[in-house]
């Protein structure tokens, strides 16, 4: 059974199924045996069904409510999302169904998701609306925290993707801010929001988290969120240390770097978890003031990774596939203490 394409519509569906309909009626066996499948008739509606049979719909409209109810999402049109909660106001609360992406989302997972995939999708990287869809699908009944065994919450969604316009939401519309991911989750197994914010690099998010009062549970989530007071002690593990200077270092907490290097954590370590360093990271993600912090405590610009890459090498890489103003000035500040 085939999946429906990110960018499916409408259009493109009526296209499908009256060429399976002008192809049948020429004669055309497999044509012929994909509306007989469904119907005797040999008529567009036939072939509509049979095309969303095709797809995992029992009919037509099923199909057709689908598409649009991921076009109305996408859009972020909320005119048009008013008009159909009002109709079918469970459509806030029902999983998506039948996308190559992303299956078994339910629309407030997937406005989450939205931002993150503002490319793949065709839509400006500057994606204003997520929220006031969010807010929407929760005024009509969608589930703030997502439903029983799902592995894992809108809000550590919106976490993982960094979109800090519908965290805020979430957050007001009273989502848990401390659950956790199932064990066999992606992103971070068994994780809570915040730390997949801290992981992922979404310090906005971060930042939402914190001040609703989200649960610090670690020495590395401290120093993603920017104070590590009673977190970091003489007694605090290396490796500990280490990934916290990583994390510091993607969300340029500068006075957390300064308080790790002073704590003799080394600059230019790999943890052994995750295979991180701080200036590559720095680097990757383009973080211009963690770079300079961390040039000025010693870190090795000429330092390569497993992959014989050095931290100008993975800010270069990232740029080609997401150009920004912090990945140019990462690269401005590396090329001349780079060794070609």
């Amino acid at each position: 059974m085939p999946f429906l394409p990110v960018r499916t519509n409408l259009e493109q569906l009526r296209h499908q199924a009256k060429d399976l309909l002008e192809a049948a009626k020429a004669g055309d066996a497999e044509a012929l045996t994909r509306i007989r499948g469904v119907s005797d008739r040999l008529q567009l509606a036939s072939a509509q069904l049979a095309v969303a049979r095709e797809y995992g719909f029992a009919s037509w409209p099923r199909l057709k409510r689908e598409v649009e109810r991921r076009e109305i999402l996408t859009g972020r049109d909320l005119a048009r999302l008013d008009r159909m909660l009002s109709d079918q106001p469970e459509l806030a609360k029902i999983k998506m169904e039948h996308w190559c992406d992303h299956k078994q989302a339910l629309p407030l997972g997937f406005m989450a998701m939205l931002r993150f995939d503002a490319e793949r999708l065709g839509l400006p990287l500057e994606l204003p609306g997520t929220g006031a869809v969010a807010q929407t699908l929760i005024d009509a009944g969608a589930p703030v925290d997502g439903d029983p065994g799902d592995k894992e919450t809108p809000l550590i969604t919106a976490a993982s993707y960094g979109d800090a316009e519908v965290a805020k939401v979430l957050i007001e519309a009273g989502a848990d801010v401390n659950a956790r991911s199932a064990p066999n989750s992606g992103g971070v197994p068994g994780g809570s929001a915040l730390l997949h914010a801290a992981v992922f690099g979404m310090t906005d998010v971060l930042d939402l988290l914190v001040e609703a009062g989200a649960e610090v549970t670690s020495l590395e989530e401290a120093a993603a969120a920017g104070d590590v007071g009673g977190w970091l002690t003489p007694q605090s593990d290396l490796q500990a240390r280490i990934r916290a200077l990583v994390f510091a270092a993607d969300h340029q907490r500068l006075p957390v770097i300064d308080q790790l290097i002073d704590a003799r954590t080394p600059v230019d370590a790999f943890d052994e978890v995750w295979g991180r360093q701080a200036l590559r990271i720095a680097a990757q993600n383009g973080r211009p003031a963690s770079v300079r912090r961390l040039l000025e405590h010693g870190a090795d610009p000429n330092l390569r990774d497993n992959e014989e890459r050095t931290a100008l090498d993975w800010c270069r890489l990232k740029r080609r596939q997401l150009e920004s103003r912090g990945h140019e000035e990462v690269e401005a500040i590396l090329r001349p203490l780079t060794a070609d």
